[in-house]
Formats: C-alpha cells, sequence, structure tokens
C-alpha cells in the first residue's frame, strides 16, 4: 500500500455508512427491548431499517414484517425477514468498506460466490429458529436460565453434523454468553450490536439450505504472510494469511485456521504445544518456509481447510518478499453473503517507509491507528517493537469507525542493529533466551496438564 492508498482510506468515511449503522442501531435496541412488546420508537426503528430496503427485493416482504410486528403479530417468518434486511444492510456498509479498501491496495477481487446449501436436519434447524424467535420476543433484557437452556438439546444435535457445525457453534457461543449474563435484566448495559449481529445470523444460518457450501480441491505452493492469533479462556485459534499459487491460474489471497481447546492458565508461548497436531504448519511458521499442498480442500470465500496430511515443508519463503512482489497481484477471494459484515473485514497489507508516533503510524503525512491490543503474548511481536519499526506487514480492519492496522511481521532497528520478527516465530517454542529462560522456569503446563488428563481416564 503506497502513500496514496493511506489517503484513500484516512480520507472519510464513504457515503451512507453512518447512515445504515444508525438504522442498525435502532434495530438492535428494540431487539434489546423484545419485539413481544415494541413501542412507539421501536417500531419506527424496523419500519426505517425496512424503508432503506425500499428500492430492493426485500423492500416490500420487509416493511410487511415490520408493520405485522408492530402491530403484535410476530411471526417467524417476519423475524427471519428481519434479520435477512439487517443483514443486507450491514452488507451494504461491508461493501464499501471493502470497496475503499480495495481501491487503497490497488486489489483486485474475485466475485462473491452465491448462497448454496442442502437442506439437512431440517428439524433440528426449525427447533434452533423457534428458540431464537422466542429471544427475540422476549428481548435480551427478558432472557432467563430456562429460556437459554431450551437451546441445549438443538445444539447437541446439530454438533453432530459436520456442515452445520458453524451454525452449532455460533449458537452454543450465544447461548452460553446468555447463560454468563442471566439474568440480563440485572445487567447494567447490553452489547446490543454484538448479540444481534449473533442473533440475525444464527435465523439465516438455520434456514433452510443454509448448510456450508462445498469445497473444491486444490493444489499449489502457500506463500505464508502471517499468522493471526485469537486467544480466549477456553480455546485458541491460529488464522495463517498467505498467497496460493495454483499452476496455471491466478495466485490467490486465502487464510487457513487451525484451533485447540485450553484452560486460562495455558497463555503466552506455551499455547503452540496446543497446536502439534499440525507440525507442517507449525515448522513453516517457525521457520518462515512456504507449504507444498496436494487436494486440500478450498472453500469458496478464500478459507482453506488445514489438513496437515496433504502439506509439506517447502524451502525458506520470506514473508516480506512475498508481500513486496507478490501481495499486490494475487486475487482476493469475494466474501460468502453470510460473510458481508464490517467486523469480519481483516486484509492483508504491506506497509514500509513508516514513522510510528504512539499509537499512530504515520507516511507521508497521513495517519492510520495501530491495533496493539491484538497483539499475542505467544509471539516475538510487541508494541514497543511495533513503535521502533519502519516496515510491516499487517491486517487492515474497520473497527468502531476507523480503519486500524494489525501488524503481523515487522522489521525495526534495535540498537543500531535490524531486527525481524513475525507472530509465528515461535511456533516451535520460544526463541528469546529471556522468555526460553521464564518458560523453563515455570515448567511444561500443558504436559502436566496431559499427564493429569491421562491418569483420570486410564482410571
Amino acid at each position: 500500500m503506497q502513500a496514496v492508498g493511506l489517503e484513500e482510506l484516512t480520507g472519510g468515511t464513504p457515503a451512507g455508512v453512518d447512515e445504515a449503522l444508525g438504522l442498525v442501531d435502532g434495530f438492535d435496541a428494540a431487539l434489546a427491548g423484545g419485539f413481544g412488546r415494541l413501542g412507539a420508537e421501536q417500531a419506527a426503528a424496523l419500519a426505517a431499517l425496512a424503508g432503506a430496503l425500499a428500492g430492493s427485493p426485500l423492500g416490500g416482504p420487509a416493511a410487511e414484517a415490520a408493520e405485522k410486528i408492530a402491530a403484535g403479530a410476530v411471526a417467524e417468518a417476519h423475524l427471519l425477514t428481519l434479520a435477512g434486511a439487517r443483514t443486507a444492510l450491514l452488507g451494504s456498509v461491508h461493501d464499501a468498506l471493502l470497496a475503499r479498501l480495495d481501491g487503497a491496495a490497488g486489489r483486485t477481487r474475485a466475485d462473491g460466490p452465491a448462497a448454496a446449501g442442502d437442506d439437512i436436519a431440517a428439524n433440528l434447524l426449525a427447533g434452533c429458529r423457534s428458540w431464537l424467535a422466542e429471544l427475540a420476543i422476549a428481548g435480551w433484557r427478558g432472557v432467563d436460565h430456562d429460556l437459554v437452556s431450551a437451546a441445549d438439546r438443538f445444539v447437541e444435535g446439530l454438533l453432530k453434523e459436520p456442515r452445520l457445525r458453524g451454525a452449532a457453534v455460533l449458537l452454543d457461543g450465544l447461548a452460553a454468553e446468555l447463560r454468563a449474563s442471566s439474568p440480563v435484566a440485572a445487567m447494567e448495559s447490553v452489547p446490543e450490536r454484538r448479540w444481534a449481529d449473533l442473533w440475525a445470523r444464527g435465523m439465516l444460518l438455520t434456514r433452510a439450505g443454509a448448510a456450508a457450501a462445498e469445497a473444491e480441491p486444490v493444489s499449489g505452493r502457500l506463500l505464508v504472510l502471517g499468522a493471526d492469533v485469537h486467544e480466549h479462556g477456553t480455546s485458541v485459534q491460529v488464522q495463517v494469511h498467505g498467497v496460493l499459487e495454483v499452476a496455471g491460474g491466478d495466485a490467490r489471497l486465502v487464510r487457513t485456521s487451525v484451533a485447540a481447546s485450553k484452560v486460562d492458565t495455558i497463555t503466552g508461548p506455551q499455547m503452540w504445544r496446543l497446536l502439534d497436531a499440525h507440525p507442517t504448519l507449525l515448522k513453516a511458521l517457525a521457520e518462515r518456509r512456504c507449504l507444498n499442498v496436494a487436494d486440500m480442500a478450498l472453500r469458496p470465500g478464500g478459507d482453506l481447510i488445514w489438513d496437515d496430511a496433504k502439506a509439506r515443508a517447502g524451502k525458506e519463503a520470506d514473508p516480506f518478499a512475498v508481500a513486496r512482489v507478490q501481495l499486490a497481484e494475487a486475487v482476493a477471494p469475494g466474501p460468502p453473503p453470510l460473510d458481508r459484515h464490517p467486523v469480519r473485514i481483516a486484509e492483508p497489507v504491506f506497509l514500509e517507509g513508516y514513522a510510528v508516533n504512539g499509537t499512530a503510524l504515520e507516511l507521508d503525512g497521513r495517519a492510520i491507528n495501530l491495533d496493539l491490543e491484538r497483539l499475542p503474548a505467544c509471539g516475538p511481536v510487541t508494541p514497543d517493537l511495533v513503535r521502533a519499526s519502519s516496515s510491516c506487514i499487517g491486517l487492515v480492519r474497520w473497527d468502531a469507525g476507523t480503519w486500524r492496522v494489525q501488524p503481523l511481521a515487522v522489521r525495526a532497528m534495535v540498537k543500531k542493529k535490524p531486527v525481524e520478527a513475525c507472530t509465528g516465530d515461535w511456533a516451535l517454542g520460544p526463541t528469546d533466551p529471556k522468555v526460553l529462560k521464564a518458560a523453563n522456569r515455570t515448567g511444561d503446563a500443558v504436559g502436566v496438564l496431559r499427564e493429569r488428563a491421562g491418569r483420570l481416564l486410564r482410571k
């Protein structure tokens, strides 16, 4: 991304974005109070959201749904229509922001795939939609333990169907958050946007024919750009971004993820031990090697379904060289319909020749915020190293009304010596002597927990 690109990103929000998000906020406030007891203000918010789609195929059904719900006739079909309307409005925001980012980066993007999927486990999906409808009628303030628990048997059934795993995990997560917050009426504030996002996506993922689309097998060379670590108290996910070279075709931007369950006492570099079922991927990250993949499944939205048995580590590949030479030429995937949401924007970019002032990256008189809070403790990329850097590979995100860059790899001068650091450098263990000494002092927590778990299983 050159200076002109940074100028485009910092040139203000695309027209209509703020107005669209205001309509979504009105819908979310109505959902928080419950569609079973709408006041005049909440009914007007639903009508306004439907009105914004008047020129689209959803306009008529959305207007009818808003009118029926305001009159007290809350039907599941009406709720599904409004969930679609809200998703479409956020999708338009996503498209406007992504077009701005693609223009700034000079990026070519493929067309998004059409919605597709099989109609499977219809009874379970209907039960999930019924539960989500009850949530919407009660509103977040009306949620209690009994209402949350009603989802358990449906989620358990969905988890047994691989193609519905996404819907199952989403609903299980929503139920867990609501259970932990119940009674929600006692909360000082409700995360209206987050829970409404989960509710609307859940409604659409459980509709007929919403099972995951089939993936295509691909073979080629995966050049790693960087790794993004998502860590929570009970799970960790590493999402690797890269450029996939396919024989006879254009290079593509792809991402692949591996995950594991954990306990909250396992943090820092020890986290990588939880992912040792993927040794080839970890070796490529730690040694900065490319990966040769054969017949690995690639979803239409650019997600490579990682299978360590179908990959082997290749030659060393400098991620900075890959970013400088191939990132601009690689074709980005078009997002699937349900993934068109501003929060899902995370696009790899390469920046160099900048200076860091506090938490802002400055280049040719323009500034963009750095997202230092996302830097994981399991790698060598630290806030101080980012502040000393002049080149980085990062993910551009749109958060709270502004663009931010999350560094994945940086080049810096430390004590007059050049230093490079990537998030995945410690995938096979820390290389910093101080960190290694501290890890030896605290012991092997993963090994201890596994040994204890083995004892319990043997009993």
